[in-house]
């Protein structure tokens, strides 16, 4: 298949930020894809997505050993637009959970709801989501109905190219949902490894972070590459400190890019509110890596 032309091997000022708050996009400009009218007609696979680990486990709202600081409506709003989540059975019905539930939980329903009424309101976004699933396909798919997120997912065959952003937008697909169980049970619950692949995911140091092949082929057209580190305690704001300030991020992304052929496109981290992320992003799109402001 066809591949994303290597945008970003010319030299970059990467000037490391002094403070430690996320460098945020700003609003979304009506009439464009993503943010970016040039993303508009560049394949799904040909676009870098901000996205957040275990975007459901935050401080906001509670949660021991916390992934992310605010919640999921305000990832969408500063910019998020890809997340990782964990699906458990839980108190009778499928919950989000980050493996122990008595520590961190809320019904699915809810935060599909609160992915469904972002995407009502902006018309020009596409969002993807990474599912761990612990939980049967047939559950999972009742939620999406009963949530009304369902309307906007995207079935792809696997081998087919990507649609571009803008066909996407266009017929108001939306959504793309990539799952680790279960994948294929319905045409728009993909396999994730049949169509990505990520690097290892367990670093407990930055010297630990890598960008070989984990799990799914490299011929695969989807990178999802991993970008945080997990201690024995969990992940904490002083090991974003560590990894999400550029220049290291930036050179990180480029370095996975430049071995692997591919474009990171879901750019995972822990505590997007620190450090470049969606700085980082942008220079994977070839964008300026300001955000305009409006």
């Amino acid at each position: 298949m066809a591949r994303l032309p290597r945008l970003l091997l010319a030299p970059l000022a990467l000037a490391s930020l002094a403070c430690s708050a996320a460098t945020l996009p700003g609003p979304a400009i009506p009439g464009t894809c993503n943010g970016a009218e040039a993303l508009c007609d560049r394949r799904f696979d040909q676009v870098a997505y901000p996205t957040t680990h275990n975007a459901m486990s935050t401080t906001e709202a509670g949660w021991g050993l916390p992934n992310q600081i605010h919640g999921m409506p305000r990832q969408l709003t500063d910019g998020v637009r890809g997340m990782m989540l964990d699906l458990h059975e839980w108190e009778g019905e499928v919950h989000l959970c980050h493996g122990i539930c008595q520590i961190g939980s809320r019904p699915l329903r809810d935060g599909l709801g609160e992915i469904k009424a972002f995407l009502d309101a902006h018309r020009g976004e596409v969002i993807g989501l990474c599912l761990e699933s612990y939980v049967d396909a047939a559950r999972v798919k009742a939620v999406f109905e009963q949530s009304g997120l369902l309307r906007y997912a995207h079935a792809h065959p696997k081998d087919a190219p990507w649609p571009t952003l803008r066909e996407l937008i266009a017929r108001d697909q939306r959504l793309v949902v990539f799952t680790d169980k279960d994948g294929g049970a319905f045409p728009w619950y993909h396999d994730a490894w049949q169509h990505a692949w990520q690097n290892p995911y367990a670093a407990a140091t930055p010297a630990d972070l890598s960008c070989r092949v984990d799990r799914g082929a490299k011929d695969n057209p989807v990178f999802i590459m991993n970008h945080f580190l997990t201690g024995a305690g969990g992940a904490t704001q002083m090991q974003a400190e560590e990894i999400n300030h550029d220049p290291f991020f930036t050179a990180r992304a480029l370095r996975c890019q430049a071995e692997s052929g591919k474009l990171p496109n879901f750019v995972t981290v822990n505590y997007y509110e620190i450090g470049d992320l969606f700085r980082v992003v942008r220079v994977l799109n070839g964008l300026d890596p300001e955000p305009p402001i409006l």
